[in-house]
């Protein structure tokens, strides 16, 4: 019996020793599939939640290339700025994180939290609410960071224009970049809250000026303060660009312009290269840098003249006189003047029921094609266009590149007007009337043109024949030094005249300001010879004018123009001046050209003397 009691037990301890062992076995099981679940299938997914609550990836904003003046000057750096962050995650509680900054930095709460609901983000990406604090704000932040969960601030670069205005209308401004500029695909390495060019040479190379950004890998508290940094990728600052504008030249032709309305381009004539470029009134580029006020914006588009137009290539103007040339090298070629025709000037010129006047009341008497362009004798050029002919004038007009664009490297360029007889009869259904070419002829009438053409046909005129496109940017290259781009000059083609009546125009430009009679001596200098054209457009009728002197408004005063090269045997520079009811291109225009190119001349000479 016992030994049969004995045998039960045995069997019923291992029966239950043996389903102990099974549960610890199942549960052994149970657990290993749960860790091959989270380590293996889930491993990945909860290890990126790890990390997201302690490691974060910081952006780094890549610095945008420099720019730089012909003579290796610096015109366009990027300065440290301090931008103020916010981690919603981090941040809590929002409200009471909130209160506190505004206290510190005496912003109200309201405003911080408008700021945080325009850029929308993730929790864990930080919202921008300042852009480019003082110290004072700086420090505030610093001083009460753990009061601050989630509030930290960046050191970023931002643009800086070291001459303030100068240049304002070549080099451009930045701008906020918008969400549809985002999704065009066109700024592959942009984010929102990014600035991009907007206008001149900034906008127009964007792709190398604008860099590419960087990253650091960062191990953060649970109040979102860095704790360490785990791997950075520097950013790649944008790459350089050479300017063909000497800075000195361009300050200057600014400072000539001071206070008036209007434009100067100034060509190396043999190279095409842009020495200065100046378009006023201006804007301080620097206002854009963190996004203009719009009190500030408004000021500028409300402007009557127009401060963010680049006047020389996109303002049109009648070429007033100086089409003159035009028309006496139209007139040599077609044979209808020589050397020997000369025309009586009494004053005026009848033509069907209507009489123009020249601008010198009492005549200029007899003239030849070297007198009329010397004293600018308008009724001598009248009956030139009359015998030349509208269509004869366009295809002369269109040889030096006038009613097409320039080519230069700006956008929104002008094409400017040169008219036709089919021109007009597409636009208006009436046909070209004979009188119409007279004004033509003198520049008036339906012509526009645009200061960089007027410099582009003074270059021709300078180099024999040879019209060049205008450059700006004479070099492209990385931080290194390596090349990218190098622009050589570019000859567009050779003038079609003779250079017998190039010389017979040479000549008469020479007299225009070294003759006694001619209408630019004013722009006389001593020991430099400069020849040109003054031009004096009119903005409402001579007739007018004339009649009505009292009415007479600053806003109807004529245009002054004046064109010129020097020096007249060895051109170094080639200019066009306009200014916005300057009245008189002789005296409005003359003495700007005359300044301009003694500064010019005068520090070259220096340089390459020191050289």
């Amino acid at each position: 019996m016992n030994t049969i009691l004995k045998s039960v037990d045995s069997n019923w301890y291992r029966s239950r020793l043996t389903g102990m062992l099974f549960c610890i076995i199942a549960a052994f099981l149970v657990l290993l599939a749960r860790l091959f679940y989270l380590q293996i299938i889930k491993g990945n997914e909860y290890r990126r939640l790890s990390e997201s609550n302690c490691i974060r990836i910081q952006y780094i904003k890549p610095q945008r290339g420099l720019i730089f003046d012909r003579n290796g000057t610096l015109l366009v750096d990027n300065r440290p700025s301090f931008d103020v962050n916010i981690i919603l995650k981090d941040a809590k509680p929002l409200h009471s994180t909130l209160d506190a900054l505004s206290r510190y930095i005496h912003v109200p709460v309201q405003e911080l939290l408008d700021r945080i609901n325009q850029r929308s983000a993730p929790a864990f990406k930080s919202i921008l609410l300042m852009e480019d604090v003082g110290r004072d704000v700086t420090s505030a932040i610093k001083a009460h960071q753990y009061e601050l969960p989630g509030v930290g601030i960046d050191v970023v670069p931002r643009r800086q224009y070291i001459y303030k205005k100068s240049a304002a209308h070549l080099l451009g401004y930045l701008g906020e970049i918008n969400a549809d500029e985002l999704r065009s695909g066109n700024y592959p390495e942009a984010r929102s809250g990014d600035y991009v060019g907007r206008f001149g040479i900034e906008k127009i190379y964007e792709p190398y000026l604008r860099g590419r950004g960087g990253g650091r890998q960062v191990e953060v508290d649970a109040a979102g303060k860095v704790v360490r940094v785990l791997k950075t990728v520097d950013a790649r600052q944008g790459h350089e660009i050479q300017l063909t504008i000497d800075s000195p030249l361009q300050r200057k032709t600014e400072e000539l312009l001071e206070g008036k309305v209007g434009a100067i381009v100034a060509m190396d004539p043999e190279t095409g290269y842009v020495l200065a470029m100046a378009s006023s009134p201006s804007f301080d580029q620097n206002e854009f840098v963190n996004g203009i006020s719009r009190d500030k914006w408004r000021v500028l588009i409300d402007n009557p003249d127009k401060p963010l137009q680049n006047k020389a290539i996109q303002a049109l103007y009648p070429p007033a006189s100086t089409y003159k040339i035009i028309t006496a090298l139209a007139g040599l070629e077609e044979g209808v003047v020589n050397d020997q025709t000369t025309v009586f000037c009494p004053g005026a010129y009848r033509f069907g029921d209507r009489t123009f006047r020249c601008w010198k009341r009492q005549g200029h008497g007899k003239m030849n094609v070297e007198d009329a362009l010397t004293q600018s004798c308008d009724v001598f050029f009248y009956q030139v266009g009359r015998l030349v002919g509208v269509d004869k004038l366009a295809d002369c007009a269109t040889a030096f590149g006038l009613g097409s664009k320039t080519g230069i490297e700006l956008g929104h360029e002008e094409r400017g007007l040169i008219p036709t007889s089919q021109w007009k009869k597409r636009r208006t259904g009436v046909a070209w009337q004979a009188g119409e070419t007279l004004s033509v002829a003198i520049g008036q009438g339906y012509n526009l043109v645009t200061p960089i053409q007027m410099a582009v046909l003074t270059s021709a005129l300078a180099n024999d024949g040879i019209r060049v496109k205008p450059l700006i940017v004479k070099q492209i290259r990385t931080v290194d030094g390596t090349v990218l781009i190098e622009n050589q000059p570019q000859a567009i083609g050779r003038l079609p005249f003779s250079k017998k009546n190039l010389d017979r125009v040479r000549k008469a430009l020479w007299k225009v300001v070294q003759g006694e009679r001619g209408t630019g001596k004013i722009a006389r200098i001593k020991d430099i010879d400069i020849s040109g054209k003054t031009g004096t457009a009119q903005v409402i009728s001579r007739k007018r004018n004339e009649d009505n002197p009292e009415e007479m408004l600053s806003k109807h005063l004529p245009h002054a123009w004046f064109v010129a090269y020097a020096p007249s045997g060895n051109p170094q520079i080639a200019v066009a001046v306009i200014v916005e009811h300057g009245e008189h291109g002789s005296s409005g225009a003359g003495p700007i050209a005359r300044d301009l190119i003694q500064s010019y001349l005068a520090g070259k000479n220096k340089t390459d003397a020191e050289g």
